[in-house]
């Protein structure tokens, strides 16, 4: 794949434009109720430095929790924003996150921030850099994922981490562009760290023995899938 054909791909999907319409939707209530200058950039500043933190907390402690799968009303969630994802990690269609659950987590963790930093205008442009920083993010997620060798030294690194969170060991590497969270909450790794591979990650524990207990997920996919997601679709 061509970076050409990468960026073609990654338009076309029905949640990037989401998230650009929104973004001028905030940008135009910002000029509608604007903030101060400072009140503004401080407001964007924190936006885009908490969003690794927030995805951080919720890739490892929500989407890499065994809680939603055994809760029949919150399986089908985790299916779609996750399992799906770890089950087959190329498949451009449960690449990006869900809508109905993005964009609440961004209004609920940013909108109260800008808010307490400068009022309407602030909410409105930390709003606003929280849907750039989540483009930035799939865009990268797309690069990680797609059949796309990156030049550059910095997304090469960041693909190479970030596909052995998905093909080694899913309890590590929770970032997608910045592991300072990792390294914080001693997640991080590279793969020669970790010489025995994960049994668990391409299905994120829901095994066959905790989807007799819990069938739910199991139902929705017709079973559970094992093995190398590559070796499924060959057999």
């Amino acid at each position: 794949m061509t970076l050409k054909e990468l960026v073609v791909a990654y338009f076309q999907y029905y949640a990037i434009i989401a998230y650009l319409a929104l973004t001028v939707a905030c940008l135009a209530l910002y000029a509608w109720q604007p903030a101060a200058l400072a009140p503004t950039l401080l407001s964007a500043a924190a936006a885009v430095v908490l969003y690794p933190l927030a995805w951080y907390v919720l890739h490892r402690w929500v989407l890499h929790g065994q809680w939603m799968y055994k809760t029949k009303i919150f399986s089908p969630v985790w299916k779609r924003i996750h399992y799906d994802h770890h089950q087959d990690p190329n498949h451009l269609e449960v690449l990006f996150g869900a809508l109905y659950t993005t964009l609440p987590t961004i209004v609920v963790f940013l909108a109260p921030i800008g808010w307490a930093i400068g009022g309407m205008g602030g909410m409105a442009i930390a709003l606003a850099a929280g849907l750039l920083t989540t483009c930035f993010y799939e865009f990268c997620h797309c690069i990680q994922h797609l059949k796309y060798k990156p030049r550059n030294k910095w997304l090469a690194r960041m693909k190479a981490r970030h596909m052995a969170h998905h093909f080694h060991d899913e309890t590590g590497n929770f970032g997608i562009t910045s592991f300072v969270w990792d390294k914080a909450f001693g997640t991080f790794y590279e793969r020669p760290d970790r010489k025995v591979k994960s049994e668990t990650v391409f299905n994120l524990g829901y095994t066959p023995e905790k989807a007799k207990r819990y069938p739910w997920v199991s139902e929705l996919s017709g079973g559970v899938a094992t093995g190398h997601p590559t070796q499924r679709a060959q057999g």
